[in-house]
């Protein structure tokens, strides 16, 4: 743009064209300054749930706990739902409740009157920082403001509804709109917006979905990652008709229940001009496949591609689908080995729903088709992209590249500086060093299939999953490690690591989320934490900043396709005994070593527990029995105290009573004289 003044008529004709074009081309956006075409960053999206500290919709019945799963604590008694979870019978003496906002950090939202509309006839409550301001048919104003405690938790509750016109729809939505000319910034009032339309969330909820605060944190990012917000993990689903619906009382709830609709997912990567990513649910049928494909064909800006990938980690134990994905291959004779049989399920799966899409699209102009590999074993890349030469309709190999210490070295820490110490030691399997060899090698083993690689997670890992205490050590420096300004240094240093070792689209993970026991993983700890207090996002920011996307057409409308190789490069991936035995580099034997480790050290750990839960009880029960002891002990003595007392005194007395008995006589006898 700043060599426009050496154009000659001819140069602005053609440049004005051109971006007459791609106006066009994102005609369906409502965007202002949508996403940088030059960023090399993605990110994950959270789970919908109303502690989601990323907020993403402005009606925050869409994150509230579905009413059922609020059982036994606010949702009591009989009651019936529609097909969309609202209410149309309450039993006398039942209730139905809800919580839409649960331990937040004060700030995530604003304090003030949010606007709740409704339809049908019930009685209507709010607890905890939410209070009843104004009433009218149809619409509640209510205060939402964090108490001293500093966290926002807001409860509704519906104590009665009437059954020929229940109380349904409701929605409660964020203070305030945005001006017309810029969906990124939420503003209170027309005064606000002095050079276009005020559009407030109470009138035109329905065309802004998304909070503003959510639309400028995710903006500088290229890809979304859908698959926590479609709730891809542990999903059951099976049809195209068990699918939520944009009608739904909300799309949150328990593993397997929330998922936000396609539809919305497909208007937020339209509201950023973002790339999405999409991750199909493991039990899915062909034509959830199908029909899923054909609703972002249909609603999907022409302009932008799709990353599709099968499910999420279909070799990581700790998720139910891959004992799903190694039962599939078993049933289909796969193999007799039932991790070689997952293995070529998912492989194979994959290519299956890489058909439907192309057949969908009818073409892979705008498709990039992901295989999700585990980072440090590389002999996993070679049978899944090698398995039917999976690798001729692969386009992507996706990686997650993690750093953090054994726990062993984590909870010897003493300090901060340890830990930060332990993420550059050459001797830790998972050091930021090591990592990068890691990077290296499957970017090499990559290019050998003709496909690049991408990261679908990636950044800390600084977790101990047996410790749920945030007092103690090591998450407690867990915890201030994430907060530290020496985090910044090591997300640049992983960043530049993987962009040096030939990786290309790096996925972070995640939206802003508050830290807990397991895990600091939020870029920020919630939505509009100030930047200087986000040392992870800072890092991020200053990345995409100065280090725009280096392969090809990253910033081009094309997908840019690398040779595949003729001849298969690993017909002999699956032609071994172990999995330890494939482990032919030293990376890859420490990993595997270490993670056997680690669920041994679990195992122990939860033995410990048990054990030391028995030995509380018997403890518990030895104390009770000696306290019962001593009180009966201390009892029988206050008891023959008490009888010795009383003796003692009866003796006193019968002596008092001789001694006047005696001096009697003396007396009537002296009288007598």
């Amino acid at each position: 743009m700043n060599n426009m003044k050496y154009f000659n008529f001819s140069d602005y004709l053609v440049y004005y064209l051109k971006l007459l074009i791609f106006l066009l081309a994102i005609s369906c956006l409502t965007v202002v300054d949508a996403v940088p075409l030059s960023s090399p960053l993605g990110i994950n999206t959270n789970e919908i749930m109303e502690n989601d500290a990323s907020v993403p919709f402005v009606d925050l019945m869409k994150m509230s706990m579905p009413f059922e799963e609020a059982r036994p604590w606010l949702t009591k008694g009989t009651v019936r739902y529609d097909k969309n979870g609202w209410p149309t019978f309450i039993a006398r003496g039942a209730q139905v409740g809800t919580r839409f906002l649960n331990d937040l950090p004060a700030g995530t939202l604003p304090d003030g009157l949010y606007t709740v509309l409704y339809e049908g006839e019930g009685k209507l409550e709010y607890n905890h920082d939410a209070r009843l301001i104004q009433r009218s048919a149809g619409r509640d104003l209510i205060e939402i403001k964090a108490g001293k405690d500093r966290i926002l938790r807001a409860i509704l509750k519906i104590k009665a509804t009437n059954p020929d016109n229940p109380l349904r729809n409701i929605r409660i939505l964020l203070p305030g709109g945005i001006c017309e000319n810029n969906q990124f910034k939420r503003v209170g009032s027309p005064k606000d917006c002095p050079r276009s339309r005020f559009l407030p969330f109470e009138r035109e909820y329905t065309g802004i979905v998304f909070n503003p605060d959510y639309l400028s944190y995710l903006r500088d990012f290229k890809v979304i990652r859908f698959m926590n917000m479609s709730g891809i993990t542990r999903n059951p689903v099976t049809r195209w008709s068990q699918r939520n619906t944009v009608d739904k009382q909300t799309w949150s709830g328990k593993s397997g229940v929330r998922g936000a609709p396609v539809e919305i997912m497909v208007a937020l990567a339209n509201k950023l001009g973002a790339d999405p990513w999409f991750n199909m649910p493991h039990r899915a049928d062909d034509d959830y496949i199908r029909q899923f494909a054909n609703t972002v064909k249909q609603n999907l800006a022409p302009n932008l591609k799709v990353y599709i990938e099968y499910t999420n980690e279909a070799w990581n134990g700790v998720f139910n689908q891959t004992e799903y994905v190694k039962q599939k291959g078993l049933a289909l004779k796969l193999d007799k080995n039932k991790h070689k049989a997952g293995y070529k399920y998912y492989s194979m799966r994959s290519v299956q729903i890489f058909d439907i899409w192309e057949s969908v699209f009818g073409n892979t102009d705008n498709l990039i088709r992901v295989m999700g590999a585990w980072t440090p074993y590389e002999r996993l890349t070679d049978m899944l992209l090698s398995y039917r030469d999976a690798y001729k309709k692969t386009d992507v190999l996706a990686i997650a590249p993690y750093f953090y210490p054994k726990l062993t070295t984590a909870r010897r820490a003493r300090s901060v500086s340890d830990i930060f110490a332990s993420l550059y030691d050459p001797k830790e399997p998972n050091s930021i060093p090591n990592v990068i060899k890691m990077i290296r090698a499957q970017a090499e083993k990559a290019r050998k299939y003709g496909v690049q690689l991408v990261a679908y997670e990636g950044g800390q890992h600084l977790v101990d999953w047996d410790n749920r205490n945030t007092k103690l050590n090591p998450t407690r420096l867990f915890i201030q490690a994430n907060k530290s300004q020496r985090m910044e240094k090591a997300y640049t240093d992983l960043l530049r690591g993987w962009r040096d070792a030939g990786g290309t689209l790096f996925v972070n993970f995640s939206a802003p989320r508050t830290p807990a026991w397991y895990g600091s993983w939020g870029t920020k700890e919630y939505l509009t934490q100030p930047l200087n207090l986000a040392p992870k996002h800072r890092s991020i920011l200053a990345f995409i900043r100065h280090s725009p996307c280096w392969w090809e057409s990253c910033a081009n409308g094309y997908i840019a396709r690398l040779n595949k190789p003729a001849e298969n490069p690993g017909k002999d991936a699956y032609n071994f005994v172990s999995r330890t035995a494939v482990a032919s580099n030293t990376i890859q034997a420490r990993a595997i070593k270490v993670k056997e480790e680690v669920l041994r050290r679990r195992k122990l750990a939860a033995k410990r527990i048990e054990t030391a839960r028995r030995l509380d009880i018997l403890r518990n029960v030895e104390q009770s029995r000696r306290k019962k002891k001593a009180q009966a002990l201390t009892l029988a003595r206050a008891k023959t105290f008490k009888i010795n007392r009383q003796q003692r005194l009866q003796m006193r007395q019968r002596q008092v009573r001789r001694q006047r008995a005696m001096r009697r006589p003396a007396r009537r006898h002296r009288q007598r004289r």
